[in-house]
């Protein structure tokens, strides 16, 4: 049989790339290697029979506010969006917390001194959101609105650093640390600065929410969707090499540089192999799950109404344990990302039991178990944490490659998103999801706007290929 597209990967970004063909009345194919879709968004029982984990992404501030995702139905498809009172803690050593509120006055107002700079540095943003964020979450090119994305990248492009000189306090310096710190950078480098911006920015417009079921609701609902379209599926069907595919006239890859290679490789030009053989993948991640016997203990009140929670105490020392990450170090405080998701969703854990998962960044490739380091920082700031434990399940860089090749070495965003690899992701060309190979594309978080589950990089990448493909052809039919 023969299809107008294939879409090779069914993460979120290959489901968003086979809608946006699919609703233009092509026949389009989506293959997934595993035997459901999903990608970084898929949820298991990890640890015990009855407690559901999500595997990766957990928690969704730019699934909620994705200029592409807000326009389908995806709620009548079975996603449901839960919203935590505290979008984002971080506690202190004292009991104390900063919170990250979804209201910009409750935040500012909690940040005490630093309030009024808090509101005048996002405030703007936060107001420009709907007209920024098709630019801020695509490809580099000339912005629809010029002078407010100039405002933006001015600090977007700042280091992390630069921007807490703006601050006083305990309070707003560690939060700001906790926000940029998801740039798995050293908080020195620049564009750190945008990485805290565009996460602040979507929780106060949209919030921070998990979805009811697990993570595994938003694959599936997009899934629901793309079938009802009249789109097919097949799972558990790993593609080796385009030979493999049924004919069409265009394929979108959801991988990255390197299993492009694999499976495009002689159809590439050589400048192109060489382009893709030079990006550059980030540090990695080691995860740990638990299934727990209660709710986690936190001494502050606002980290235990929090979604998420970033552990690593002041800014200096988060900065500390990145650029520790950054030389190949594994820090003795690693910077932990926190969620409980059970304390919001009862459909997650057995009656009275709860979840809870936390990952720290390490060197690519590493091989040393985190699990005492991040358990250790867990009880830190919730004494009695270890005392929950019923049972875990941990996920180094080797164990989250084998779970999704895209994943190399622990690296979950694709490649790294510094000042060079932000603007030529994956190599530098004048569209950077076109592949040197006529009518072959990327849609990965390898390319622009980068990791995340919001979909934009399989919008943009399909987009192009109608452009290139299929416009020209109904044209033709058309005249």
């Amino acid at each position: 049989m023969e299809f107008d597209a294939i879409v090779v990967g069914a993460g979120p970004n290959g489901l968003a790339a086979a809608i946006v063909l699919q609703r233009e009345g092509l026949s389009v194919l989506l293959i997934e290697g595993a035997k459901t879709v999903g990608g970084g968004a898929r949820t298991a029982e990890l640890t015990l029979p009855g407690f559901r984990h999500d595997v990766c992404s957990a928690i969704h501030p730019t699934a909620v506010t994705s200029p592409f995702f807000v326009t389908l139905p995806l709620e009548k498809h079975g996603l449901e969006y839960i919203h935590p009172p505290v979008l984002a803690a971080h506690p202190f050593d004292d009991g104390t917390a900063a919170a990250l509120y979804r209201s910009l006055d409750t935040t500012a107002t909690e940040l005490g001194r630093d309030g009024a700079v808090y509101r005048r540095s996002f405030e703007p943003l936060i107001r420009q959101w709907d007209a920024l964020a098709p630019d801020i979450l695509g490809p580099f090119g000339w912005p629809r609105q010029p002078f407010g994305m100039l405002r933006f990248g001015w600090t977007a492009l700042s280091s992390a650093e630069r921007f807490a000189r703006r601050f006083e306090t305990q309070e707003a310096r560690g939060l700001w640390a906790g926000l940029t710190a998801h740039s798995t950078q050293p908080l020195g480098k620049m564009t750190t600065a945008g990485i805290g911006l565009v996460l602040a920015a979507a929780g106060h417009v949209g919030g921070w929410p998990l979805a009811r079921g697990g993570s595994q609701s938003i694959a599936d609902a997009l899934a629901a969707y793309f079938l009802s379209l009249g789109g097919t599926i097949r799972t558990d069907t790993y593609v080796e090499s385009l030979e493999q595919l049924p004919k069409a006239r265009a394929v979108l890859l959801d991988v990255t540089p390197r299993q492009a290679l694999r499976l495009a490789g002689p159809a590439f030009s050589a400048l192109y192999i060489r382009q893709l053989r030079r990006h550059r993948y980030g540090a990695g991640v080691f995860k740990v799950d638990w299934a727990l016997d209660g709710p986690v203990p936190f001494s502050a009140g606002t980290a235990r109404a929090a979604g998420t929670v970033h552990l690593g105490g002041t800014f200096e020392e988060v900065a500390q344990s990145e650029w520790e990450v950054s030389r190949g170090l594994h820090p003795e405080r690693p910077f932990v990302l926190f969620s409980q998701p059970s304390r919001f969703d009862s459909s997650r854990a057995p009656p009275g039991k709860h979840t809870g998962w936390g990952y720290c960044h390490v060197p690519s490739g590493s091989v040393v178990d985190r699990t005492e380091a991040i358990e250790r920082q867990v009880e830190r700031f919730a004494p009695g944490f270890r005392d929950s434990i019923v049972a875990r399940h941990t996920l180094g860089p080797a164990q989250l490659e084998a779970y999704n090749p895209n994943y190399v070495g622990g690296d979950i965003g694709g490649g790294e998103i510094d000042l060079f690899q932000l603007f030529n992701r994956p190599a530098l060309r004048l569209s950077p999801y076109r592949t040197s190979a006529a009518g072959v594309y990327l849609c990965s978080s390898s390319t622009p706007p980068g990791g995340g589950v919001h979909g934009m990089c399989g919008y943009h990448a399909a987009r192009r290929a109608w452009r290139d493909v299929f416009q020209p052809l109904k044209a033709r039919r058309l005249s």
